[in-house]
């Protein structure tokens, strides 16, 4: 195993989007052709009104691209550096019809947002409204920040209270550092916190608060509690130590002090985290990293263009390879052929009799999906859930309980932070007008 202090493993992550140059950015600004009815717009999520933001960089404005940018989506510098922007707003750009390069909205989105970082960071706030309800947001995720702020323009309370020691979810500790740092995530929640939201750290709901307490206290409560832990994969050979949940790995390499890396490792799954713990893995200095994916590469649920940044990274791809068992210094796994469709549409793998064969590997990592927090979710009253996730209506986020609504991940079942700050907001729309109600 290699060992890396803090100060290495920032120097091991290089931004795979770097920012642009100011002339750059011009230059790039000036590309675009401010389309009147905006597909890239309409392609984002959270609807960032793009022609305006990228006009106000073409005229020198820096901050006024950024407040624009801001009013939309209260976490826009991390999401310029995480969001899938090859199918979605980029992917919408017209220059495609006449075949040429879109225009790079990620980077002039990070220009414009740098920049408000780099100069005060401010934002007008209102003072809470006096007498006016509170509301209290559950994990401090991209969904409570977006639920959070909507709220605080509209004069209302918030206290965010998360079990974890920093704030921020998956964008704090789930993110690949090469997309994005911990430290411009906390920047985020600070300019957050600036607004007047509360944050109660090291507090978890159901055991130091309970769900009847916060139920006393605040007038509506807004669920974001994500997913709970990596899966176990349930195969022999998995108490021995070196198997590892993909989440935790990240979770390790950008908050520790110190992380390990096995010199040949094997990576089980086929998403888009997978992917960023093998890239990771790479970067940490193993000398070896397999991706070991059950159905070809067709049916890998990962981006076609974070599969390809894989390869130029070094992982090794496995395709159509099921593990059956981890070894002291390997995994077993054999091989597969694909049948007919099975419920979700994909061909099914069967096993090939005798085919079995050990990948050589000293650490295991798993990135097969994640659990729910169902206790928690059922001691929520009156909140449905179905398959695991929290029912609510998709245009405001009301869940069944008409003082619960939620975001994110426990309502999506895992999608991109885009899409959890776009249910963050529209949930803080949606109390702030039945909070109105209540009060008037």
């Amino acid at each position: 195993m290699t060992y890396h202090p803090r100060e290495d493993i920032a120097q091991r992550f290089a931004e795979i989007h770097p920012p642009l140059d100011p002339i750059a950015a011009l230059v790039e600004a000036n590309r675009c052709l401010y389309c009147f009815d905006a597909p890239c717009s309409a392609a984002c999520p959270t609807h960032i009104d793009v022609p305006r933001f990228i006009k106000k960089i073409a005229t020198g404005n820096l901050r006024g691209s950024a407040l624009g940018i801001l009013d939309a989506n209260i976490l826009g510098a991390s999401c310029s550096r995480v969001c899938p922007v090859d199918v979605l707003c980029e992917g919408a750009c017209v220059l495609h019809r006449y075949n040429k390069q879109p225009i790079e909205i990620g980077r002039l989105q990070r220009h414009a947002m740098d920049h408000f970082y780099a100069h005060g960071a401010k934002l007008a706030v209102l003072p809470p409204r006096e007498g006016a309800a509170k509301v209290a947001c559950i994990g401090a995720g991209p969904a409570s920040l977006a639920c959070a702020a909507e709220l605080r323009k509209r004069g209302y309370g918030v206290t965010i209270f998360e079990s974890r020691a920093l704030p921020g979810g998956l964008n704090t500790y789930g993110v690949a550092e090469y997309k994005l740092r911990p430290s411009d995530s906390l920047r985020e929640v600070e300019l957050i916190a600036s607004l007047g939201v509360e944050f109660r750290f090291g507090v978890s709901v159901g055991r130091d608060v309970t769900v009847e307490g916060l139920e006393r206290t605040y007038a509506a409560v807004f669920l974001a509690v994500g997913l709970g832990p990596g899966e176990p994969l349930g195969l022999p050979g998995e108490e021995l130590g070196h198997a590892v949940d993909a989440l935790s790995f990240i979770a390790g390499y950008k908050t520790a002090q110190a992380v390990s890396v096995g010199r040949k490792v094997a990576v089980i799954g086929g998403g888009n985290t997978a992917i960023d713990a093998a890239n990771a893995a790479l970067r940490l200095g193993a000398d070896e990293v397999y991706l070991v994916y059950r159905r070809s590469e067709r049916e890998m649920p990962a981006f076609q263009f974070e599969y390809e940044n894989a390869k130029l990274e070094g992982v090794r791809f496995r395709f159509q390879t099921q593990p059956v068992a981890i070894l002291p210094a390997g995994l077993e796994c054999v091989r597969m052929e694909l049948g007919a469709p099975d419920q979700s549409g994909r061909l099914k793998p069967e096993p090939v009799p005798g085919s079995n064969f050990v990948i050589e590997c000293d650490m295991v990592i798993l990135a097969i999906g994640q659990s729910r927090f169902l206790e928690f979710l059922s001691a929520c009253r009156g909140v449905e859930l179905r398959d695991g996730n929290v029912v609510v209506d998709p245009e405001t986020g009301r869940t069944s309980n008409p003082r619960y609504y939620a975001g994110g991940d426990c309502v999506n079942g895992g999608r991109e932070v885009v899409d959890a700050v776009a249910e963050g907001k529209r949930a803080g729309i949606a109390m702030a007008s039945w909070l109105d109600g209540t009060n008037a």
